[in-house]
């Protein structure tokens, strides 16, 4: 059996062995599992490699990019700077950025922003990965472009514009850039070895996302979602940059692992305290519950429930977790390649997947099966929920 590193308490067995038979059958090359529950980790293990020739082991402090998992990093942000009266969530992004205004966007609020219903989840113009990396290029594109849809009506996931769009309400609001304010403002005060992007002294600890499937094939349809995706297409490699790791993708370039994931995460869960530091309210922390859109999403043609920027539950919920979240308080969410974080507003839980080996698909089984046997666990214990 593959050496597991960490601390997993005897309730979470199962995420030990489950990390461990991946480990042996290949299935993950190097990752690591986090649980906390009321601020406190009851798992956070580790183990294999943070190489594809399986020459440097994945350590404690290992980061990778985890993708779209950034995306409820970033929207812990709005919620906090909601809570703190800087940004309205209810208001026209136009009151912190006028630009946005043009092609009939003087409506849209930033709430549709983070419940991808804004009509915006590609660009219009010809997009180079160079130039989404381009802060100012960027959103000068999105602040000039008309919507795809009446905003509000839909919702299309908003793959790599998410980031751009709430990055630029934060920066027009604090005068900060978005990961400044994560940094100082978050993962600072909680000590998290989180970032958007990754400064150059994590350099040599990040672990390369390792590409293991095809790439997504192309739509010949010319689809909404074909448009997303592929303007501009995104490979594992492109992550591998120095580049990718200074820019500031608040939807796509976040490097942690899962412990510090998790705890970034567990303010959410946690009602907005964690180790004696609050950064929420707790009724700013149910804001992440409101409805923003319940449907088949446009561009993900899967039927999602969003909220304030994670899922939060809808018919796709049961098909993954089976009864485990039946009237349960839940917002998840993950990123391209397999990485995932769930957080249990009822039973004050998050857990976290990150992982090196990138599986091409829409929900990899590698981080339901954790977040399942978590709630397995959590039903052995102390913990169980009432």
């Amino acid at each position: 059996m593959s050496e597991i590193h960490g601390s997993c308490r005897d309730q979470f067995v199962a995420l030990r062995n489950l990390l461990s038979d991946n480990l042996d059958s290949g299935a993950d090359i190097g990752a690591s599992v986090a649980v906390y529950i009321d601020g406190e980790p009851v798992v956070d293990i580790w183990g294999g490699h943070a190489d594809e020739a399986r020459t440097r082991p994945w350590e404690r402090d290992t980061l990778t990019n985890v993708f779209s998992s950034t995306k409820p990093v970033t929207a812990l942000c709005l919620l906090i700077l909601a809570d703190r009266g800087v940004v309205d969530l209810d208001a026209p992004v136009a009151r912190y950025w006028p630009e946005f205004a043009a092609g009939g966007k003087a409506d849209v609020e930033v709430r549709h922003l983070l419940g991808h219903t804004s009509g915006l989840p590609g660009w219009d113009e010809p997009m180079t990965v160079a130039d989404v990396l381009d802060r100012e290029k960027a959103t000068d594109l999105l602040a000039r472009q008309t919507p795809w849809w009446a905003p509000g009506t839909a919702a299309g996931y908003e793959s790599i514009t998410f980031g751009p769009l709430l990055g630029e309400v934060v920066r027009r609001t604090t005068g900060m850039t978005l990961t400044r304010f994560f940094a100082e403002e978050v993962a600072g005060p909680l000590g998290a070895d989180c970032h958007i992007g990754a400064p150059e002294e994590c350099d040599d600890r990040i672990s390369n996302l390792i590409q293991s499937t095809p790439p997504r094939p192309r739509d010949p349809a010319a689809s909404i979602a074909e448009r997303v995706f592929f303007n501009p297409y995104v490979n594992p490699s492109d992550s591998h940059t120095v580049a990718w790791r200074r820019g500031e993708l608040g939807g796509s370039n976040g490097h942690c692992n899962a412990r510090s994931l998790a705890l970034v995460q567990q303010v959410l869960a946690c009602g907005g305290t964690v180790g004696g530091v609050r950064l929420l309210s707790e009724a700013g922390c149910r804001r992440a519950l409101e409805v923003q859109a319940d449907g088949t999403d446009l561009v993900m043609s899967l039927p999602l429930r969003w909220g304030m920027g994670w899922c939060i539950g809808s018919p796709l919920s049961g098909d993954l977790y089976g009864t485990r979240l039946d009237g349960r308080r839940v917002a998840f969410w993950g990123g391209s390649g397999g990485s995932w974080v769930a957080n249990d507003l009822d039973a004050r839980m998050t857990v976290a997947y990150v992982m090196n080996r990138h599986v091409q698909g829409a929900f990899d089984r590698r981080s339901i099966a954790f977040v399942n046997a978590a709630y397995d666990g959590l039903a052995l214990g102390a913990g169980r929920p009432t």
